[in-house]
């Protein structure tokens, strides 16, 4: 049996957002959005948390803060290649969870979760997390991506359109017949599989729907999905922010 030695929880943290330039240091009631989710990941069951950013403001904040960061390159196309970066130091069956900087509101207990899966199930290589959506509204958002899995809950497709497809229904009776579920982007990587992951190239299904995810599917990799029934939210513009402050309480 291969022992995992380590979580490490990484929260990849860019200053560049053409929707909200300098997000990860917005205040939150007195605290940085970058700091609000590095303190939900330290309550979690994560051995280490580090903070990634190729920001030099970032940097010396989370410092201040008394956080752990670590500087990364500036040409990282995403939070996964950045997570990589890191975890090259780490052994080969550490877990390494990466944890979007946009969620404050994100609850330690998806993390252990995830974290429970992974270590419960040794062949999983790639894990995330999803939730059952009963909104119709949202289930034909293609803003809220959505997933479909086996019953070992190994997902065979994520999707921005309805999955799946109900035939001779009307989308009021939908949750009726299927179960659907949204894709909460928590992942969960297996060192090794993470390193080998930053070398595939961008697939057709990964650059027709936008989802990095789908370069994993179609390069033959499985991910596995745990559900849960916390909800956050992401923090994408200014307004998201004024509307989830008011939404959560702090």
């Amino acid at each position: 049996m291969t022992k995992i030695r380590k979580i490490i929880g990484i929260i990849p943290s860019r200053y560049a957002s053409s929707r909200f330039p300098g997000k990860p240091l917005a205040d939150i009631k007195g605290v940085s959005m970058v700091m609000r989710v590095y303190e939900k990941v330290l309550a979690s069951e994560c051995d280490e948390v580090i903070v990634a950013t190729d920001d030099k403001g970032i940097y010396e904040h989370v410092k201040l803060a008394g956080g752990n960061v670590m500087m990364t390159r500036v040409d990282h196309i995403s939070g996964t290649d950045r997570c990589a970066e890191l975890a090259i130091k780490y052994n080969e069956n550490d877990i390494i969870i990466n944890i979007q900087g946009d969620e404050p509101f994100l609850d330690p207990a998806q993390i252990n979760e995830l974290i429970a899966m992974m270590l419960e199930n040794e062949h999983i290589e790639i894990g995330t997390q999803c939730r059952k959506l009963k909104d119709v509204d949202a289930i034909v958002d293609a803003n809220v991506v959505k997933l479909v899995k086996d019953i070992n809950n190994r997902c065979l497709y994520f999707s921005r359109s309805a999955i799946p497809y109900v035939r001779g229904e009307t989308k009021e009776n939908w949750t009726k017949k299927m179960d659907f579920y949204q894709h909460i982007g928590l992942y969960a990587f297996k060192q090794s599989t993470l390193l080998s992951l930053t070398k595939l190239g961008p697939g057709k299904l990964e650059v027709t729907e936008s989802l990095e995810q789908l370069r994993w599917l179609e390069a033959g990799y499985s991910i596995y999905a745990c559900e849960t029934e916390h909800h956050s939210i992401g923090i994408d513009t200014p307004e998201d922010l004024v509307k989830a402050i008011k939404y959560y309480r702090l």
